[in-house]
């Protein structure tokens, strides 16, 4: 597997640990890395930076998914299904260095890998259209 991809599903562990416990983002991102073996500084980072920047940036992204997610609100989610969004929707908008493309598609293949049946389908759905309606031209 893929760093990056690793860093995701990570970063995904520590954002669904957030949503249950509501506890503070340092301190679940602290408890997963403790539970976990060595693992790549580089994935370290790439996951905590995901984390901090949809924490950062919730408001905005809920903002976002719960638009673009119709028929859908975002309290009514599984807890799996939306933070995906958040991690996908996280860099479509703010990580000009990860094409679209990529963004979606991770999301997608993580949404198999951890949802139920229909979560790729519906994370695919959600992405492509904040892609496709809410990200500014020049991106």
């Amino acid at each position: 597997m893929r760093k990056r991809t690793m860093a995701r599903e990570s970063a995904l562990k520590i954002l669904y640990a957030i949503d249950i416990t509501k506890d503070a983002p340092d301190k679940c991102i602290n408890n997963f890395w403790l539970s976990q073996d060595k693992t790549a500084r580089e994935i370290r980072n790439y996951a905590d930076d995901i984390v901090l920047g949809v924490c950062n940036n919730r408001d905005r992204i809920d903002e976002l998914v719960s638009e673009c997610a119709t028929n859908w609100e975002l309290g009514r989610m599984a807890v799996i299904d939306r933070n995906i969004l958040r991690l996908g929707a996280y860099e479509l908008i703010f990580m000009d260095e990860i094409p679209p493309k990529v963004a979606i598609n991770e999301a997608i293949d993580i949404a198999k890998r951890y949802g139920d049946k229909d979560s790729g389908k519906f994370v695919n759905g959600v992405l492509d259209k904040i892609n496709k309606d809410k990200r500014k031209p020049s991106e």
